[in-house]
């Protein structure tokens, strides 16, 4: 997803409030100048990040706040998968549910509110407009063996873990990955994470190599391209990982909160409005 010039403005902004360091954010706007048409947020910021460190050092630690939501998500992960298992489609409610994980995101929102993100689980039915893209869905993991899931978030992934179980009951030929960051960045999941959280009992956990929040193909070790290039049916969940994804020819869903201009404008929907898309 290419940067548009009110993205990079934005991002640039966001360095801006860290500091005030002339000569950080004249290397900052350097890379921004100099980015290519096929550079996207997720890269450009973990460009950010390596400048960051020779200047400033190791930069925030999400240890404490990953832990805070991982555990604050297993806390409710009975009562939730109660809910899921009650209703008439468990799978398509705790898609909605993984979707509503997405709120967790310490790099596209300016705050994180609790209350709001728990607030979102007043409303876990499937909207109409998704419903097309569930019918899709449900078609392509019908006929399929291998399933990736792309990770965003921590907290989230224990709702991606309830959804995961249910996709597995109702289709049990289907071999499960999860793809997770490959090292510290944000908020986003780890293999740590996903072993906190059990997400690796009920999937096979992939590194993508990188500190990257999105998922940049030529940055990844070669099992996280096999399991990327050799899945049936791929779910990516996050904007950093629809803006690093989208556009190259894949056939992939997404599932996201729109959570900035850039994303409620591109798809003229409210903030924090769920999107289920597919992308050919």
């Amino acid at each position: 997803m290419r940067i548009s010039e009110k993205c990079a403005i934005c991002l640039y902004e966001r360095q801006r409030n860290k500091t005030d360091n002339a000569r950080y954010l004249s290397e900052i706007k350097a890379l921004l100048d100099g980015r290519r048409e096929t550079d996207t947020s997720p890269y450009m910021v973990y460009l950010f990040n390596k400048v960051h460190v020779r200047y400033f050092g190791k930069g925030a630690d999400y240890s404490d706040i990953k832990k805070q939501y991982n555990d604050l998500m297993l806390n409710m992960e009975n009562r939730l998968r109660s809910e899921i298992e009650d209703s008439i489609d468990p799978l398509a409610r705790s898609l909605v549910m993984a979707r509503i994980g997405n709120y967790i995101d310490f790099g596209a929102m300016n705050h994180v509110d609790q209350d709001e993100f728990l607030d979102l689980f007043c409303d876990t039915e499937m909207r109409e407009d998704d419903k097309k893209t569930y019918g899709s869905f449900i078609k392509e993991c019908k006929n399929a063996g291998s399933f990736l899931l792309v990770c965003d978030n921590c907290g989230e992934i224990v709702l991606d873990k309830l959804m995961i179980e249910q996709l597995k009951k109702r289709f049990p030929q289907i071999k499960i990955r999860a793809l997770v960051r490959g090292g510290e960045v944000l908020n986003d999941a780890t293999i740590e994470d996903a072993q906190y959280t059990g997400l690796d009992k009920v999937a096979d956990i992939v590194s993508n190599g990188e500190s990257v929040a999105g998922t940049i193909y030529d940055m990844m070790p070669q099992e996280a391209k096999d399991a990327l290039d050799n899945s049936d049916v791929i779910l990516a969940k996050g904007q950093g990982n629809y803006e690093s994804m989208s556009g190259q020819g894949r056939h992939v869903f997404y599932e996201f909160l729109c959570k900035c201009d850039l994303f409620t404008t591109r798809f003229n929907v409210p903030r924090l409005t769920g999107m289920f898309i597919e992308e050919y």
